[in-house]
């Protein structure tokens, strides 16, 4: 038997999982918590084998809870946020996963049964955020005036246009531009554009 323990500090969705796990034979949910300070402290007495850890709660956050209970279960991230510092910072605090709250059903069951093999499990889209991330490093040493050009060249400003809401010389955009490209590995601006928002440093 699989031993689960939720955390999130919504009982709304506490309870939606504890229904959507009810009805395997092999998985038991042995209890809930509210908080990642809350979850710390009942962990242990539950024995827990696969913690369903929320990532973002008062009273106690869920990374700062996994770097505690991944030592006595596999905890596996449930939440809405994939942001590459999100994803980074609880596989580095030791999750052995991480999956969103839109995650069918089926997939979720399977996600807790591989967790409890000790398996690592990751919603696509996750996956492929980490692989970027340990790929291209987040920044590169993108200064901030390289990174507020490269935004004015997303939003189709040429380099003149730029210059002038800049405040700088068009000469000055040049060699910002030139500089990213050596950092980010590429040879034109829309190659720049596109590294970057891959990397995470620009959103469209």
């Amino acid at each position: 038997m699989i031993r689960v323990m939720l955390v999130d500090d919504h009982p709304v969705v506490r309870s939606g999982l504890r229904g959507m796990l009810a009805g395997e034979p092999d998985i038991e949910v042995v209890g809930e918590a509210g908080s990642g300070d809350e979850a710390r402290a009942a962990a242990p007495a539950m024995a827990p084998d696969v913690v369903l850890m929320d990532l973002r709660m008062p009273g106690g956050d869920g990374v700062t809870a996994t770097r505690h209970l991944a030592r006595l279960a596999n905890v596996v991230v449930l939440t809405t946020y994939e942001t590459d510092a999100d994803i980074v910072r609880a596989v580095a605090a030791g999750a052995v996963g991480y999956l969103l709250k839109d995650t069918p059903i089926a997939e979720l069951v399977r996600a807790v049964r591989a967790a409890a093999r000790g398996e690592t499990v990751l919603a696509p889209s996750v996956a492929a955020r980490l692989v970027g991330t340990v790929r291209f490093p987040r920044g590169n040493g993108l200064s901030e005036r390289e990174l507020e050009v490269l935004r004015l060249v997303a939003d189709g400003a040429s380099n003149a246009e730029i210059g002038r809401r800049l405040h700088i010389s068009e000469a000055t955009v040049k060699t910002h531009l030139l500089r990213s490209y050596q950092k980010l590995g590429v040879g034109d601006r829309t190659a720049a554009v596109t590294s970057a928002v891959r990397r995470g440093l620009l959103e469209l």
